[in-house]
């Protein structure tokens, strides 16, 4: 069960870093309707950070701490769920 959730973190993770990574250039054709899913999937957990931490210039740190939060406390908490359950 251990497995599963890390497994599920680090797809989210990745998700994460494909759609920030996806942002820095203008998707066409299929890549925008990839770009498309992947903002509904992670924009609604990226727009929690974005309401708490503000950007600096012009360089949004957002998904940074959602990905540190994902790893350093979403993970362990669920990891620590899962330990009581089993």
């Amino acid at each position: 069960m251990l497995g599963i959730v890390d497994s599920l973190v680090s797809f989210y993770s990745t998700l994460i870093i494909v759609y920030v990574l996806m942002s820095w250039f203008r998707p066409t054709g299929v890549f925008y309707d990839v770009y498309r899913v992947l903002g509904q999937l992670c924009e609604p957990y990226i727009g929690v950070f974005r309401r708490i931490v503000p950007p600096v210039g012009s360089i949004d740190f957002s998904p940074f701490v959602a990905l540190l939060t994902l790893k350093y406390l979403i993970r362990p908490i669920l990891v620590r769920l899962v330990l009581q359950v089993s």
